[in-house]
């Protein structure tokens, strides 16, 4: 995936789906810190996925492959793949909304491409589609050796504040 500038400084990310053109996203104060904070005490400290980076349009996180993250076979479960997905797009779909807003799943799928062992699997989420009602979520893994493991796509309801 190529994200050169643009004259205005926006990035253009060229998916294979789709080419979107985004400045910083961010509604909400968002720190790596602070999202490893948030996730304590959560299955995604239990899971030990742990926040890496935020960019401007993106989240980068990690899951080890380990005995919590195995399945029967010695494969990373597919499960955990979908959790780092879900983890990755409701924290960008959050703190993309305006303050007082929620995000709260609809739908994710996800496409187990090549299966991880060992190591870690890093996903990226950035965003394909934010609307006012809902938004759309790309997330992309990848193991230690660089390969695609599993794409997934979430849509999330945003929730307007009560009262």
């Amino acid at each position: 995936m190529q994200t050169p500038s643009t004259t205005n400084g926006a990035r253009v990310t060229f998916c294979r789906h789709s080419i979107v053109a985004m400045a910083n996203i961010w509604k909400k104060p968002l720190t790596v810190e602070l999202a490893n904070r948030q996730g304590q005490g959560t299955a995604v400290s239990h899971l030990g996925i742990e926040i890496l980076e935020v960019g401007d349009d993106f989240i980068r996180a990690r899951v080890p492959v380990d005995e919590r993250t195995i399945q029967p076979f010695g494969l990373l479960h597919g499960g955990v793949s979908v959790v780092l997905a879900e983890s990755l797009g409701s924290m960008g779909a959050y703190y993309s909304a305006p303050e007082g807003w929620h995000a709260v799943g609809l739908d994710i799928n996800a496409n187990h491409i090549k299966s991880a062992r060992n190591g870690w699997v890093t996903g990226t989420a950035r965003p394909v589609h934010i609307g006012k009602s809902t938004q759309v979520w790309a997330i992309e893994m990848f193991n230690d050796a660089g390969e695609l493991t599993c794409v997934s796509r979430i849509t999330m309801a945003m929730l307007a504040p009560r009262g």
